[in-house]
């Protein structure tokens, strides 16, 4: 599933669920940075009692990130992570635990998209720096100015894999980290943090799921946990509301797109690589201090509260009339899975449907009209009722031929508009550029080595008008070349270059035509679609895929060896008979070790990653597997315009294949790398505060050698299993750090230990259902019949966490700020210490003066006087503003600044000026809001309180 248009198409439909994270930035002190305490209240109004870490999509930011310049070297990169951690602790403040889960092995249905992904990755880097050295030759053979090149080795991103020496070295620093932060941050005081590092199996966000779920099914869990996980992949929503905790909020950074990105040749922004000149860099700042400095600010983040995520859900899925009882948290799964045809992780979406042309909202209005039919849902506790399925499929595909044509008006309508616009662009240019002595330059660039300054600019544009005088003149019909000098008499034949459309991708399928199925299943399976029993096989695993990432949502991994053996999808027309096939997987499979899932998805430039022996295999022409590691590979881009949204065609791993060729290089391991070769646990770390921290010590002490049950009445009711770890943290003992720029941890109070969770039998089945006990949250939304039942009241929306939270005030200090920022007789503003003018004096304009302060004139001289400026109203006054609706509200002190702009603009309103040449307040309902018409003239401030000028 595509995470940006997901993302953009949830937030445009139920914008409400959106909050932004209020953070705390850390200050200095006399040169000192003052980090921000933790321990204090959360500023967003909310108390959270879990935070999880999908550690991957924070690594690789901090790694190789995009809008600022990489770290130069390792330990770099993980300060750079440390710190980003602790931005993300500072903001959410956990009260109870901190999970932290980085990519292990995963399923054998991921590593396609992960090998997928690798390639690709390998051979855009290949290509870019043959690109970007060929470019650099060329602006050097011009003479064009660039910065020495650095002589660095090219960070490669697939390092960040189970395996690898790097991610071994990230697990270390964490733990370094995590004690470091137990000892002396007094946020993480009571705090129980579970490291699961790459070397524990499961993808990251799936291991934090598995936690919750196993914990959910134990006796003491907390029914109303406040959970927030972070993360930006898309699928975390769905997890999210797969678990059915009432009270769950996903943090993330907020996705803005187009962020500006430096050449990857000169440094300079407003280009890339391909269209760089050589040009000297401009100077930033007086003495070029500004030289390092970045045009964008630092990332914010968001909250997704997927409470009010549900509570939209319960109010679109809800049906009437059902001949079944209605329960919206099965509906909310038949959401959750319904999602999964425009897309996931582990299956191509559907032909006919796509995000951006409103498939999951198409999706929902079949589900409603078909659902009364399928006499139940769709799917129960991560299980799929697969007749029920087919009659949704079918409906699909009874539109699919009108989905297609649609799709294509829209792409011809979209191609005629851009087609116009450059038409437009292109004749609303200027018809003369004035070049040589008179091109116009920067301001500052003058100086610089390409411009031309003239001895004699008379003389020069002289010569310049004489020699306009002297070309032959232009008719009005006479037409011009593509560099604007005249075409000969009866035109020239117009090139193919010279055309304004863009080159489109050829499309062999023609989707919109008759035909469409049978040229699909020769173009992309190169079979006949007659062929019934090929069709027939690709619907099944499609099916079995469907079922498959359903259970790994709701239940875990069904079978570590399962995977979808084509590149494509069927149609939706083809799921016919499904109900039959069958739906069950192999059990007792087993992931794969770390350096298996390494030959599994590395291309062949990453083999420097792997021992020598095993990176032979991948490019040794007389290895067994050589075909399984292609230089070169196609894309083809199936209907899209860029190579990354296309499908890389690369062959699939034979599992069989690939374990006997590894048998015979497996006794090449060092020690190291046999132990980097195998599958680790969790780590549960607390401080010497921590109510376990006794408990843990003692089973050292003891030396015990059995698994321990864990006291749930010690971590919050938190179950599971711990055993001794040979690299554990213990008190008293140094920690040190392998990041050579911090220091050694001398006086360690923190304790770790291996940690398990809880086990179930294979066939257990984990309940998708909100507990007894749970307390759902108040609703967010406005409800639908509240102008009936409001009696007049207008509804208050809620704009963060706490309904109850205070409007926002001035207080004393910001009065007193105000006051001395606007012009009040010290000389500042336009009119200073001068008298407005005569006609203004209508009556005593002028409120009382406090002790010290000079005369303010009035501003709008033909109101009334008990219409001037008041001052702030009683809060009760104030007139209640809904921020989702329209503009910011005007409050008092922001309308009196918005009135003097609007005064001193001059000659503006000239022939509607009142008295003294101001414009009249136009004010049809006699008055403002929360401002009476009668009563005192011209109140002083209150002499204490909240409004306060003294």
């Amino acid at each position: 599933m595509g995470v940006p248009a997901f993302f953009r198409w949830l937030s445009r439909k139920y914008p409400s669920i959106i909050v932004n994270c209020v953070e705390e930035k850390p200050k200095e002190c006399n040169g000192v940075k003052v980090p921000v305490d933790a321990s204090k209240p959360n500023p967003n109004d909310v108390e959270f009692d879990n935070l999880y870490l999908d550690m991957n999509g924070i690594i690789h930011p901090c790694t190789h990130p995009e809008d600022k310049p990489a770290p130069k070297n390792e330990d770099e990169m993980m300060v750079a992570i440390f710190e980003y951690i602790d931005r993300l602790f500072n903001i959410v403040r956990p009260r109870r635990l901190l999970y932290m889960a980085i990519d292990g092995v995963a399923p054998r249905a991921k590593m396609n998209q992960q090998r997928s992904r690798r390639f690709r990755a390998s051979k855009e880097g290949m290509e870019a720096a043959v690109e970007k050295q060929r470019v650099r030759e060329e602006i050097l053979a011009k003479g064009g100015f660039l910065p020495p090149e650095e002589i660095k080795e090219r960070f490669d991103s697939n390092c960040i894999t189970p395996g690898t020496e790097f991610m071994d070295n990230l697990a270390k620093c964490l733990r370094y980290y995590i004690a470091d932060r137990l000892n002396n941050d007094p946020g993480w005081k009571n705090l129980t943090v579970i490291l699961s590092d790459a070397s524990a199996p499961g993808e990251g966000e799936h291991k934090i799921m598995d936690y919750i779920r196993r914990q959910r099914a134990q006796p003491n869990h907390d029914p109303n946990t406040h959970h927030c996980l972070c993360g930006a992949d898309a699928d975390l929503i769905m997890l999210g509301l797969a678990t059915h905790e009432p009270n769950f909020t996903i943090i993330r950074e907020e996705f803005k797109p187009n962020k500006p990105k430096p050449c990857g040749l000169c440094n300079q922004f407003g280009h890339e690589v391909k269209d760089c000149e050589g040009l000297p860099r401009e100077k930033k700042g007086k003495h070029d201090e500004l030289a390092d400095s970045l045009p964008c600010a630092e990332g914010e983040f968001i909250f997704l509260r997927l409470n009010v995520l549900r509570e939209y859900l319960e109010r679109e899925l809800t049906m009437a009339s059902l001949p079944f009882t209605f329960d919206v948290e099965r509906s909310i799964d038949d959401w959750v899975f319904m999602c999964f045809f425009v897309g996931n992780d582990f299956l191509p979406h559907l032909p006919s449907l796509e995000i951006r042309e409103g498939a999951i909202d198409r999706l929902v209005n079949i589900y409603k009209n078909v659902v009364h039919k399928t006499g139940g849902y769709l799917t129960e506790s991560g299980y799929v009722n697969l007749q029920r399925v087919q009659m949704i499929m079918l409906a699909v595909g009874e539109v699919e031929d009108s989905i297609f044509k649609k799709r294509k008006d829209d792409e011809d309508s979209f191609r005629r508009r851009q087609k116009e616009k450059r038409k437009r662009m292109k004749r609303d240019q200027p018809a003369f550029s004035p070049g040589g002595i008179l091109t116009p330059h920067a301001l500052g660039s003058r100086n610089s080595p390409g411009s031309q300054v003239a001895s004699n600019p008379r003389q020069a544009a002289y010569e310049m008008r004489m020699q306009n005088n002297s070309s032959p003149s232009i008719s009005p019909n006479t037409s011009f070349t593509s560099d604007g000098s005249p075409s000969p008499i009866g035109g020239i034949k117009r090139k193919a270059e010279d055309s304004d459309s863009e080159p489109e991708p050829e499309d062999n399928v023609r989707l919109w035509e008759a035909g469409w199925k049978q040229r699909y299943y020769k173009n992309k399976f190169d079979v006949d679609a007659a062929d019934e029993k090929f069709r027939r096989k690709v619907v099944q695993s499609y099916v079995e895929g469907l079922c498959w990432v359903l259970r790994y949502y709701y239940q875990g991994c069904a079978s570590w060896k399962w995977y979808y053996p084509f590149h494509y999808a069927p149609f939706a027309s083809d799921f016919e008979g499904i109900a039959d096939m069958p739906s069950d997987f192999e059990k007792g499979t087993k992931p794969f070790k770390p350096l298996e899932q390494l030959m599994g998805v590395f291309p062949a430039a990453s083999g420097n990653f792997l021992p020598p022996s095993w990176r032979k295999l991948m490019s040794d022409p007389d290895s067994s597997i050589i075909d399984f590691y292609p230089e070169d590979f196609a894309i083809d881009l199936n209907g899209k315009k860029y190579a990354w949204q296309g499908v890389a065609l690369l062959p699939f791993v034979d599992e069989r294949r690939l374990r006997a060729a590894l048998e015979e290089v497996y006794p090449d391991l060092t020690p190291e790398e046999t132990k980097r070769n195998s599958l680790g646990v969790d780590v549960l770390f607390v401080g010497k505060h921590h109510p376990l921290h006794d408990f843990i010590l003692e089973l050292y002490q003891t030396g015990s050698t059995e698994p321990v049950d864990v006291p749930p009445e010690l971590c919050h009711g938190i179950q599971g299993k711990f055993s001794l770890d040979e690299e554990a943290v213990l008190p008293d003992q140094i920690v040190c750090s392998p990041v050579p720029m911090l220091r050694d941890l001398t006086q360690n109070t923190a304790i770790s230990i291996n940690f398990k969770d809880p086990q179930f039998a294979e066939d257990y089945i984990f309940k998708a259902v909100m507990l007894p006990g749970a307390r759902k949250p108040a609703p967010v939304l406005k409800p639908s019949d509240w102008e009936k039942s409001s009696n007049g009241r207008q509804w208050k929306p809620q704009l963060g966490f706490n309904r109850d939270r205070r409007p926002v005030h001035l207080d004393q200090a910001a009065f007193r700020t105000l006051g001395h920022v606007m012009p009040r007789g010290s000389g500042a503003g336009i009119y200073g210490n001068a008298a407005p003018p005569p006609a203004t004096y209508q009556g005593n304009l002028y409120r009382p003066l406090l002790r010290g302060q000079a005369q303010i004139p009035k501003l709008m001289s033909n109101m009334r006087p008990q219409d001037s400026w008041r001052g702030p109203p009683p809060l009760f006054q104030q007139q209640r503003f809904d921020r989702g609706v329209g503009a910011e509200p005007l409050l008092p002190w922001n309308r009196m600044l918005q009135t003097q702009n609007a005064a001193f603009q001059p000659n503006q309103y000239q022939m509607l000026a009142g008295p003294g040449g101001y414009p009249p307040r136009r004010d049809d309902r006699g008055g403002r809001q929360g401002y009476p018409r009668e009563g005192r003239k011209y109140p002083l401030p209150p002499p204490s309180g909240r409004y306060s000028w003294n």
